[in-house]
């Protein structure tokens, strides 16, 4: 069962990365892969309560790979970690199928508290490099979280969300298709700086009105 898992995720990479040549390539040479099957390994520890053991798998991994899962975090099938260097995922963060996620990417929690404490990501979601998702909220399936986004709020199914914090966009393509770093490939702007540059049109249309005005006339 974990060769027939190892497979499909090797075949979604070749599927979804352009740079991957082969299968011994995507074997050999990609850190997102091996953090994974090294996460199946320390995960097996964690569950059967070889706590500290789990831990050191996992330490190790996250020190051959730049790549650090908690044992106790959940990963669905096909799950890809794209260059990977910085990600982190936390102890109760739990993770769809055929999610695609960029480096520097955190599933991190805001409660020091015991309990669920970090995200659950849907199905077919992407997050974009430097992204940080944080907190026990819920992305749906479907999902796009732009590069540097800061998730701290539930993110519907079907949704973009870009920003500090994220916002959604409009996403002019419905339908479910694999959009590199989370972000749609047509012009897409962050909320906030779509509304300042609404101002700044404003404000030259009234600077062009004024200039129009006569320069003469009595007070």
């Amino acid at each position: 069962m974990a060769l027939m898992f190892l497979a499909e995720t090797v075949r979604a990479y070749r599927e979804r990365d352009p740079a991957a040549r082969s299968h011994l390539e995507v074997l050999l040479c990609y850190p997102g892969l091996h953090a994974v099957v090294i996460h199946g390994v320390s995960s097996f520890l964690w569950r059967h309560r070889w706590f500290t053991l789990g831990r050191f798998v996992s330490h190790i991994g996250r020190f051959l790979t730049g790549i650090e899962i908690h044992p106790g975090a959940r990963i669905g099938r096909r799950f890809i970690i794209d260059h990977g260097m910085g990600v982190v995922i936390g102890e109760t963060a739990e993770v769809g199928d055929d999610v695609y996620i960029y480096h520097q990417v955190t599933l991190g929690g805001t409660s020091s508290a015991h309990g669920k404490r970090h995200p659950t990501v849907g199905n077919n979601v992407i997050i974009g490099a430097g992204a940080k998702v944080l907190g026990a909220i819920e992305i749906g399936d479907n999902a796009r979280v732009g590069a540097n986004a800061v998730v701290v709020a539930p993110v519907p199914a079907d949704t973009t969300v870009v920003g500090i914090p994220a916002r959604p966009v409009e996403r002019t393509e419905r339908k479910p298709r694999f959009e590199a770093y989370g972000t749609p490939c047509d012009p897409c702007l962050d909320p906030l700086l779509h509304e300042v540059e609404l101002l700044r049109a404003e404000l030259t249309a009234l600077e062009n009105r004024i200039a129009r005005l006569p320069q003469n006339f009595d007070v």
